[in-house]
C-alpha cells in the first residue's frame, strides 16, 4: 500500500498496490485535464496522451512505461507518465498538468 501525493493540489489519498493512478485521481476529484484535455480525452485506454503526469518522487515504485507510454511519451522526460497506464506500487508524488508549467 501506498500514498498517493499530489504536489499542486497540496492532496495525499491512500492507495492499495496494482492501483491504477487515473482512476485514483478521478475517484478523489484530482483534476488531471487541461480544457483541450477534458473534450478530447479517451476514457483511460492510452490513445491520446491527455492525461500526462509528471512522478517528483517514486518512480522506483511504478513498472516501466508500458508500449503506449513509451510511443506517446518518447519526447517526454522519463518522469513523466501517462496516468491511465501508471499502475502505482508504493508511495509517489505527482505533479498533474506539467506540460503547463514549463
Amino acid at each position: 500500500m501506498g500514498n498517493i501525493r499530489f504536489v499542486s493540489e497540496n492532496k495525499e489519498i491512500i492507495a492499495a498496490d496494482g492501483a491504477n493512478l487515473r482512476i485514483k485521481a478521478l475517484e478523489n476529484q484530482i483534476d488531471l485535464y487541461t480544457f483541450t484535455g477534458k473534450m478530447m480525452n479517451c476514457g483511460g485506454y492510452g490513445q491520446c496522451g491527455t492525461c500526462i503526469v509528471e512522478i517528483v518522487e517514486g518512480i522506483d515504485n511504478l513498472p516501466a512505461r508500458t508500449e503506449v507510454e513509451a510511443r506517446i511519451l518518447k519526447k517526454k522526460p522519463d518522469s513523466y507518465r501517462l496516468a491511465c497506464q501508471t499502475i502505482v506500487n508504493g508511495p509517489i508524488s505527482v505533479q498533474t498538468k506539467p506540460q503547463k508549467r514549463k
